[in-house]
């Protein structure tokens, strides 16, 4: 698949500067990036399939776990173009403040 955009995951990771969990979060969001970047989904199940504890929340936004949970990250993905766009990356707490199948772009 391809991922629009990896800078967000590196800005997010930043934005965490002086956090004690920086280092775990961006190792989480590499492996995420990478194991994504390799993916050929071709539907929502096959998303399932990969990521057994993401949420399918609309037929083209999924909600990721990162890091055990503790952060949430919600993608659109268009299975016919093979991309996926980061929607929005925060906490576990802010996520639960936002709607994941309406939300906008951004961090």
């Amino acid at each position: 698949m391809r991922i629009i955009a990896r800078s967000t995951l590196r800005k997010f990771v930043k934005s965490l500067a002086g956090r004690s969990d920086q280092r775990a979060v961006s190792a989480a969001l590499d492996a995420w990036f990478h194991e994504v970047r390799r993916a050929r989904w071709q539907n929502a199940a096959d998303v399932k399939r990969s990521y057994a504890t993401a949420s399918i929340v609309a037929a083209d936004r999924v909600v990721f776990n990162i890091k055990g949970n503790a952060y949430r990250l919600v993608a659109a993905v268009d299975f016919e173009k093979h991309a996926v766009w980061i929607v929005w990356l925060g906490s576990h707490e802010d996520y639960d403040k936002i709607d994941a199948s309406t939300v906008r772009y951004g961090i």
